[in-house]
């Protein structure tokens, strides 16, 4: 009886469910493709890499009846990228059945045509659909941990801009996003990488203050600067993207609101003035509706 790419991609992420190193090893296999060698996608595999190894350390991923216990929603989300990645390897392999989400068939487009702009569509499709369809586990988590949610979020998000929109991203400063944006470079962990404000523990139980005052200047002017003067636009555009209207709903007042959106919620995310920010809002100014690509 021939397996189905769907059966055989579930089998394959239940086989790592409760081993976080084994994920991450799934993880780098498929961008090894159905038959091993893949050389001009395995570069792209980097920036997510560093961010699930970066999930190792705070043990976001570990199972939640071990000592000490991972996060239902950091597991829930990974396996769905887990598992659209081994469903396109699947299909790749000769596998029966259809892509069943939109994000396996843009895993697919990538590994037709490997770039920027394929790998962050495919990787963001997969990332936006775990956080719609695990709302209710997002609501468990402390709110330090929602928050880091939202930023992470927009992040990914902004980093896809980089790319497919360059103008969106970056006004008059286009020419230089798809390098800063590249998933292939380093440069690409600057915008993802919280490991130097955030401990490597799980859960997060001091206030969002305690540990975004420990952010570098770049990271919050990245934030509060650049990426929240276009929230809309971004959420918009990568919603269309994307396919992905419910992203929408991730967004109220012009905030962030993924997982909970009271007045706390949204103070967090009103940033003191400083001449810095001010410099950076009219430097890189967020562009017309009308002129968003």
């Amino acid at each position: 009886m021939t397996t189905t790419a769907a059966s055989w991609a579930d089998a394959e992420v239940a086989a790592v469910r409760d081993s976080p190193h084994a994920r991450l090893a799934l993880h780098d296999r498929t961008y090894n493709g159905p038959t091993g060698v893949a050389p001009r996608h395995l570069p792209y595999r980097r920036a997510a890499r560093s961010f699930i190894r970066w999930q190792l350390r705070r043990g976001l991923l570990e199972p939640t009846d071990s000592s000490r216990p991972g996060s239902p929603w950091w597991r829930a989300v990974n396996k769905g990228l887990l598992r659209d990645g081994c469903e396109a390897i699947a299909l790749l392999a000769g596998h029966t059945g259809r892509p069943s989400t939109p994000a396996v068939r843009h895993w697919l487009d990538f590994a037709e045509r490997p770039t920027a702009v394929t790998w962050y569509r495919a990787h963001n499709a997969s990332i936006v659909a775990g956080y719609l369809r695990h709302r209710e586990l997002a609501l468990n988590e402390t709110a330090a941990e929602r928050f880091f949610m939202n930023v992470i979020l927009l992040r990914v998000l902004y980093a896809h801009t980089l790319n497919a929109a360059p103008r969106l991203s970056l006004s008059w400063l286009r020419p230089l996003a798809p390098l800063l944006g590249d998933p292939r470079l380093g440069m690409t962990g600057i915008f993802l990488q919280l490991s130097r404000i955030l401990p490597a523990t799980y859960p997060l139980t001091e206030d969002v203050a305690y540990y975004t005052g420990n952010e570098l200047g770049f990271g919050r002017l990245l934030d509060y600067g650049v990426i929240l003067p276009r929230l809309h636009l971004l959420y918009e555009w990568s919603a269309a993207e994307l396919g992905t209207p419910g992203l929408l709903e991730l967004i109220q007042h012009g905030y962030p609101a993924y997982a909970g959106s009271g007045s706390g919620d949204t103070r967090v995310w009103i940033a003191q003035p400083s001449w810095s920010l001010r410099l950076t809002r009219t430097l890189l100014p967020a562009p017309h509706r009308d002129n968003d690509s």
